[in-house]
């Protein structure tokens, strides 16, 4: 089958796509990625081909900063652009579409235009539930709250790009979207969710319905890379280093929190590799026992490590517990704080620090505890181990193969009415 793949975001946002698609294309299927065309390099590097939305992501969330609505807002900006982008004809060229973005913007209304079943896939829990809040929300033991949350949050999402959304779907020839958008249908046979995570990270919750799905985490190998001989020889010139970065977040003053992070170190008593990342950590003279470092695939690096302290992106919460090492999180925006709540919750790491509360002190008895904790470091160790023993893409490919068989065998069916599903 052909699959039109759509991730717009950070690189952490969009690499677990590429695995995914790479996934895809080795089970002997086409994979169209669509993304922006800042990361041409890492859709080839997996194999796949590139439909490119005009855009950076990195410049989107450098204009941001550490705030979750002004990220949105930044992406609605170019709203009208990626609609452009994405009525390119050859689009129709696909047998499903699989959508990461949150309420199904774009990949909806292309999969209603060419006929073909959308699959909602996402990376963080996403889906309406009661078990917990959505995540940037805070935990409010108030009857109906949690779920609330998840309306309410669909909601300002919609209605930032509801007006965008509609004048596109004109010009596609569709009717406009209902006020409060499709989110009743999400989690449906009618548009099924696909989670890339593990349900040992993230239990089940009871009220989710048996077309929201658990795969496992999709995870890139590091394909063609050759670790550096200064990488190399520091991480075997004495006990394993901790890693320290994070990631795409922007950051106001490096200077200051390199201070913080070399301080920490030193209090701790403990190497590092330090991730320059997109705030720029690290630019000063560093002592002997620090290395910075602009890239290494963390799949490679992070099992070298004593542990890793990162902000808790998705995509690096999932490598650092594959890695089987303890883990740290200094969160800065929506989700991340949810991960370094559960790495806590599972005993596998510290507590997780707000990026405006951190200092030398509390990253250093965060560095203590995760290199000298014992019990924890065995936790970390065993659930990596659990975390390796699944297939994540493998299970998500299968699924996506099915979903599109049984729509397919549908579509045969006239007594078939899908719009008229109840949601579960």
């Amino acid at each position: 089958m052909h699959v039109t793949l759509l991730a717009l975001g950070s690189r952490g946002d969009v690499q677990p796509y590429a695995a995914l698609g790479a996934g895809l294309l080795a089970a002997g299927h086409r994979v169209r990625f669509v993304t922006f065309e800042s990361f041409a390099d890492l859709v080839a590097e997996h194999g796949l081909a590139l439909h490119a939305i005009r855009g950076d992501a990195r410049a989107l969330v450098a204009g941001a900063g550490a705030d979750t609505l002004a990220l949105v807002r930044s992406f609605g900006a170019l709203a009208e652009g990626y609609a452009r982008d994405l009525s390119a004809p050859i689009l129709g060229e696909t047998d499903v579409i699989v959508n990461q973005l949150p309420g199904g913007l774009y990949g909806y209304d292309l999969a209603e235009k060419y006929g073909v079943p959308m699959v909602l896939a996402s990376v963080i829990p996403l889906a309406r539930t009661s078990a917990f809040p959505l995540m940037g929300f805070p935990r409010i033991p108030v009857p109906g709250y949690h779920r609330a949350t998840y309306i309410l949050g669909e909601q300002l999402v919609w209605q930032m790009f509801r007006g965008v959304t509609n004048r596109w779907r004109r010009r596609l020839g569709l009717r406009p979207s209902p006020l409060t958008g499709h989110f009743s249908s999400f989690g449906t046979t009618r548009h099924p969710i696909v989670n890339g995570f593990s349900p040992l990270v993230v239990p089940r919750p009871k009220d989710w319905g048996a077309h929201i799905h658990l795969t496992g985490y999709w995870l890139s190998e590091a394909r063609g890379w050759q670790p550096p001989e200064e990488l190399l020889r520091f991480i075997e010139a004495g006990t394993p280093p901790v890693f320290i970065g994070f990631g795409s977040m922007p950051i106001k003053s490096p200077e200051r929190v390199t201070a913080s992070v070399l301080a920490a170190l030193e209090r701790s008593g403990q190497r590092a590799v330090l991730h320059s990342g997109w705030g720029g950590l690290g630019q000063a003279v560093l002592p002997k026992h620090v290395l910075r470092i602009d890239f290494a695939p963390y799949r490679w690096l992070f099992p070298r490590m004593a542990m890793t302290l990162h902000h808790g992106g998705s995509g690096t919460t999932a490598l650092g517990l594959h890695a089987g090492v303890p883990s740290g999180v200094v969160s800065f925006v929506f989700d991340q704080h949810y991960w370094g709540e559960r790495i806590a919750a599972l005993g596998v790491g510290p507590r997780p620090i707000r990026h405006t509360a951190l200092t030398a002190g509390n990253l250093a008895d965060a560095i203590q505890r995760g290199t000298s904790d014992e019990a924890l470091r065995g936790r970390a160790a065993a659930l990596g181990e659990r975390l390796r023993a699944e297939d994540g893409i493998a299970s998500a490919v299968a699924l996506i193969e099915r979903i599109v068989d049984t729509r397919a065998r549908r579509a045969g069916d006239p007594t078939d009415r899908p719009h008229k599903e109840t949601p579960e």
